[in-house]
């Protein structure tokens, strides 16, 4: 009974223990808890992917969190994240060099970010992200108007029956 209480309490204090984003490379392989404060949030246009930038540069940054927009809907308005000190949980991968985690769901994101909202209404996830509420119609803009024809009615020419 005291071996399963320890290992109970081992484990429990492996997972609240998150490493910081400049260990991560350190965990490849593993499935750990890594925490640190997003910088900026970014979308990509092309396919709807974000991400959770932890560092001002990327590029140079040793982990970063990829959410794909297949994935938004399980995981939240991820948007909301930016700024704060946040713990994600799951698998540490590897990705030209830089160590990454992919969530699936929201429970994988912890920290100062609480429970992330809902995507809003009309944020089309199968759209790659962007917004589809309709037709954008400036409220001060007028509907074109026909020209009017001032010339008058015309004669119908007769076809050339010489043929």
């Amino acid at each position: 009974m005291k071996r399963l209480a320890s290992i109970l309490v081992w484990s429990v204090t492996a997972v609240a223990a998150c490493k910081p984003i400049a260990e991560a490379r350190k965990y490849v392989g593993d499935s750990t808890c890594i925490t640190g404060k997003v910088v900026k949030v970014a979308r990509s246009p092309r396919s709807g992917t974000h991400f959770l930038n932890f560092c001002d540069d990327y590029k140079n940054c040793p982990f970063t969190v990829v959410i794909f927009a297949k994935d938004l809907q399980r995981v939240g308005d991820v948007r909301e994240v930016e700024g704060k000190q946040i713990e994600i949980y799951g698998k540490v991968k590897d990705y030209k060099g830089q160590a990454e985690i992919i969530p699936s769901a929201v429970r994988q994101l912890r920290g100062e970010s609480g429970k992330l909202p809902k995507l809003p209404p009309g944020y089309d996830v199968a759209n790659r992200g962007r917004y589809s509420a309709g037709r954008y119609k400036d409220a001060n803009s007028r509907p074109k108007r026909e020209k009017k024809d001032r010339r008058g009615p015309t004669e119908t020419e007769q076809p050339d029956e010489s043929h």
